[in-house]
């Protein structure tokens, strides 16, 4: 792997893994003849369809070896807000309960929360939000709580998108198989990051995406659990076990299991200790050049190694990161018409109006250096003062 990424050279430093990632140049060329010379239908019965098929199901047994599961128990999608959409509504609608209930927690992604409102709002879905603590975490007594009166499906995710807090997956799904529900969890920022294993998890669904570990968007795929039986996403042709018709997308379902293979190496490699350091090294010099003014939001331990989520006291978040063009970052906010609001994820955890719009999310990743920490700690601190 080289120092540096292509598309990074000449840019500011880029601090927002937890949005997207670079294509790994090797995810690249693993995938890149399946766009040109291996362009076969892998359905079809002539020597065309020989590559493609064969290396369709190379990729499934890739991204299923990360995870600790079967390659029959993946299922490739589009997009992890896809895979997301084909467990929720798949899971209630093929569960025979006639009275489905659904349960989720207040810092999902909007993946999951748009999906609870649609099935609640065409298919009459009872769904409950669980309130998460100050550092955004699913206390298990909660969950308890709402699956009193029974529950069909809930979903967690693993790891979260702004703050990094790694929710007690195992645990929550051991309550809810007690009280006869699946647990889905969205590992779209964890796997890669962090190990995932769906059977020390105990999950029933899990959510894969490609852009958060280096491959390109449009690759994902949803664990399912052997045995389960999902309503379809897409209806058609048969594909992907007939959940999600419509022929297969070979090079984005091998560049997926060449990123799940490169992700088990650096995990293995303990790349995500080096990461952490980096943060680490971040929020302690940012500390010690703003003291008393840099708080974090998420827990100091629970999280992802990659992510700091930091509110600087008496800031706006997008007026440091305008007034700091050599870092590119995320806030704590979303702007609409011009109008800055809190992120509901922080807002969740009890953080108020002012904390939550100064937040920043540093996010790091496989090209991160020191050299990159020191140009940003110099340009934040310059932003602040």
């Amino acid at each position: 792997m080289s120092a540096i990424h292509s598309g990074l050279v000449g840019g500011p430093v880029y601090l927002d893994y937890n949005a997207t990632t670079p294509v790994d140049p090797r995810v690249a060329d693993a995938a890149a003849l399946y766009w040109t010379q291996h362009f076969g239908n892998p359905s079809s019965g002539h020597p065309y369809a020989a590559e493609p098929h064969r290396a369709l199901g190379a990729a499934r047994a890739q991204v299923a070896s990360v995870l600790g599961a079967r390659a029959d128990e993946i299922v490739f999608t589009a997009s992890g807000s896809e895979a997301n959409l084909l467990a929720i509504r798949g899971a209630l609608l093929a569960a025979e309960d006639p009275s489905p209930h659904l349960i989720v927690q207040a810092t999902e992604h909007p993946a999951v929360l748009e999906t609870a409102r649609a099935m609640q709002r065409w298919h009459g879905v009872r769904v409950t939000v669980l309130p998460v603590d100050h550092d955004g975490l699913v206390q298990p007594a909660v969950l308890e709580d709402a699956l009193r009166d029974g529950g069909t499906l809930v979903s967690i995710m693993a790891a979260n998108n702004e703050t990094g807090a790694i929710q007690p997956i195992a645990e929550l799904a051991g309550i809810a198989h007690e009280r006869g529900a699946l647990l889905h969890c969205d590992a779209a920022q964890a796997c890669g990051k962090i190990p995932v294993d769906v059977t020390a998890l105990g999950v029933d669904l899990l959510t894969v995406v490609g852009h958060k570990m280096y491959a390109p968007r449009g690759a994902a795929a949803l664990y399912l659990r052997g045995g389960l039986v999902l309503e379809p996403v897409v209806y058609g042709g048969g594909q992907e076990r007939g959940l999600r018709a419509g022929t297969e997308n070979v090079a984005l379902a091998v560049a997926l299991g060449a990123a799940a293979d490169l992700a088990a190496a650096d995990l293995a490699a303990g790349a995500p200790d080096r990461i952490a350091a980096l943060r680490d090294d971040l929020h302690q010099r940012l500390s010690a050049a703003l003291p008393g003014r840099v708080h974090l939001n998420g827990p100091v331990q629970q999280r992802l190694p990659n992510t700091l989520n930091i509110s600087i006291e008496g800031t706006r978040g997008h007026e440091v990161l305008a007034a700091a063009p050599a870092i590119a970052a995320s806030t704590g906010s979303a702007c609409h018409s011009g109008i800055h609001q809190p992120s509901p994820v922080l807002t969740a955890m009890g953080r108020d109006r002012d904390r939550a719009l100064a937040a920043l999310r540093l996010t790091l990743g496989r090209w991160s250096t020191a050299e990159d920490i020191d140009t940003a700690v110099h340009a934040l601190v310059h932003a602040v003062t």
